[in-house]
């Protein structure tokens, strides 16, 4: 537990620090990759604290509202489908600015952020909205105003729910992977086409690409591990142990490689995100360059 309390300390952190780097430049603001990587970040974030309320909430048995239950385990429900859909649309942006070089400008517009940003959140509604929706209409009234231990678990009163729900993010994930795979086979193309100048630029998208279907794999991971830690229920100090390696490798790790991806290796960004991380101090005349473009 502390393990994890110090790895989710830092990674919020970290997290924090690039979300003040992105608003503290207007570059990054006005860029539509750079504005999916701060929706990322500050997702992956909420649904930390909300995931990391829970476990403390079951490790120490705090028994807390139903009410404000439904509401965490809802929410933390709408970041985890967020953080994949966010990917998906990162890999279509890359798809666009590498194989569609003449009309990315036209296409990535504020309208076109905006819309895409709705798309996002209200497909990633659908799973949090079923889920409460089921809940109340199965529930009294009065198992609202009880006290539980807070758990997604305590949620699915009835087999079906929890059957329907995993056929909906089973849905949701083919349809992520066929995209993912769709915009690799694309930009891998153009890579072959691509002149020397190019070839460099394409083939850091290209890998981009890759580790954000890593990232997805992860996330699809998630889902899984239930099912997995069930096998071990019957042993309670195997089932913990098993529950809260999977929570580092599949809910931290899956959340870490976002800060790794854009902010460590994009150049522009990692050269003010330093700017930042040393207080100002390092030489703000190495950001000109990046500010003058």
């Amino acid at each position: 537990m502390i393990l994890v309390q110090v790895l989710i300390g830092i990674f919020l952190y970290v997290n924090c620090l690039m979300i003040f780097t992105f608003l503290k430049k207007e570059m990054f603001r006005e860029d539509t990759r750079y504005i999916l990587f701060a929706q990322t970040l500050f997702g992956d974030s909420a649904f930390l604290v909300l995931c990391d309320v829970l476990l403390l909430g079951n490790h120490y048995q705090f028994r807390i509202h139903m009410i404000p239950c439904v509401l965490i385990c809802t929410t933390a429900d709408f970041f985890t489908n967020c953080t994949p859909l966010t990917l998906v649309a990162m890999c279509l942006e890359r798809y666009v600015a590498i194989c569609m070089p003449l009309r990315h400008a036209d296409i990535s517009t504020s309208r076109t952020r905006f819309l895409g940003i709705l798309i996002i959140w209200a497909i990633s509604s659908i799973s949090p909205l079923f889920t409460v929706i089921s809940y109340i209409s199965l529930v009294p009234t009065s198992n609202l105003l009880s006290y539980a231990d807070c758990t997604v678990e305590a949620l699915y009163k009835e087999e079906w729910q929890a059957q329907t729900r995993f056929t909906i993010l089973l849905i949701l994930f083919i349809f992520m992977i066929i995209i993912v795979v769709f915009t690799y086979i694309k930009i891998m193309i153009a890579a072959r086409a691509a002149s020397s100048s190019k070839n460099k630029s394409t083939n850091k998208s290209l890998k981009t690409v890759i580790l954000h279907a890593f990232q997805l794999f992860l996330c699809i991971m998630q889902f899984i591990c239930p099912y997995i830690e069930m096998a071990f229920w019957m042993n309670v100090l195997v089932y913990y142990n098993v529950r809260y390696s999977f929570f580092v490798v599949f809910y931290i790790a899956s959340r870490c490689l976002s800060p790794l991806i854009y902010g460590l290796r994009d150049e522009h960004f990692f050269l003010v995100l330093r700017h930042y991380a040393i207080c100002g101090f390092h030489n703000h005349s190495q950001i000109l360059p990046f500010n003058a473009q």
